[in-house]
């Protein structure tokens, strides 16, 4: 499986359009196999789940989204767990452990984006 992890760094991102990169993280039998770390490749609406989902990403992990792109990557069939926070690598662990869980906090406002990933 693949999991893509909108990030700062190595660190998860609080937005998912604004993260600095996308890593992506090959995993088998619940290990993480390999990993690429790929720039953001620009925000605009609709590009970025489908970025993702054409590269291969079956999970995409972020701290907050924007509901466009939640309905996108559901219409592509990958899963999306918001809310995350911390250090990517041990998110996407915590994710193939079955103990991380998405929030469900959506992002409404772009002008606000600075907010997003602050639901706790």
């Amino acid at each position: 499986m693949k999991i893509a992890v909108a990030a700062m760094g190595t660190t998860v991102a609080g937005h998912f359009g604004h993260c600095e990169n996308f890593i992506f993280f090959d995993t088998e039998d619940g290990k993480i196999t390999a990993t690429n770390s790929v720039p953001n490749p620009g925000h605009r609406p609709g590009f970025l789940p489908n970025f993702l989902a054409d590269n291969g990403a079956q999970v995409i992990i972020a701290g907050g989204m924007g509901g466009g792109a939640v309905d996108i990557f559901n219409e592509r069939g990958v899963e999306v767990i918001i809310g995350a926070e911390g250090d990517a690598t041990k998110a996407v662990e915590t994710y193939l452990r079955g103990e991380l869980k998405s929030t469900g906090s959506i992002c409404h406002n772009h002008e606000h984006a600075h907010e997003c990933g602050e639901h706790h």
